[in-house]
């Protein structure tokens, strides 16, 4: 029988955290198309506290980021070994490339955000996104 070999920890928490990063800047950006944006938080024409599409923004970025670091820390824990059957490998990589080309799509369309409130909300999602993969990924290795 052949020998389990596993990852170091540190190659599978860089890879989740990487990965789970760039979910929630995809999540970011099909979700700043569909008028739920970070950039809300830092609008002065706006009358209320909070807008509502921020707040969700807020919550599917951390949501995607988490998941994905988790998922994708417990995959390339399980890859090592071979465990992934062929049929699953094959649906993770369409549905990577439908992603990439939605995300391809709402990123080419001209922004209704204001310059400095898109960078802002970009450059929170990205620090989001990482902080919640990490947390993810930790999750996921804790067990190990």
């Amino acid at each position: 029988m052949a020998e389990t070999t596993y990852f170091p920890r540190h190659l599978i928490l860089g890879g989740a955290m990487v990965s789970g990063m760039l979910l929630a800047l995809a999540v970011h950006m099909l979700g700043a198309r569909y008028g739920l944006d970070l950039g809300g938080l830092w609008r002065s024409d706006s009358t209320e506290f909070m807008p509502a599409g921020a707040a969700i923004a807020w919550w599917l970025i951390a949501t995607a980021g988490f998941s994905g670091g988790y998922f994708v820390a417990t995959l390339m824990d399980s890859a090592a070994s071979g465990r992934i059957p062929n049929r699953m490998r094959q649906f993770l990589i369409a549905v990577g490339v439908l992603v990439l080309a939605g995300v391809g799509q709402a990123a080419s369309a001209p922004s209704a955000v204001p310059t400095v409130a898109g960078m802002l909300g970009g450059l929170a999602a990205l620090i989001l996104g990482t902080v919640m993969a990490f947390c993810g990924a930790h999750f996921a290795l804790r067990k190990r």
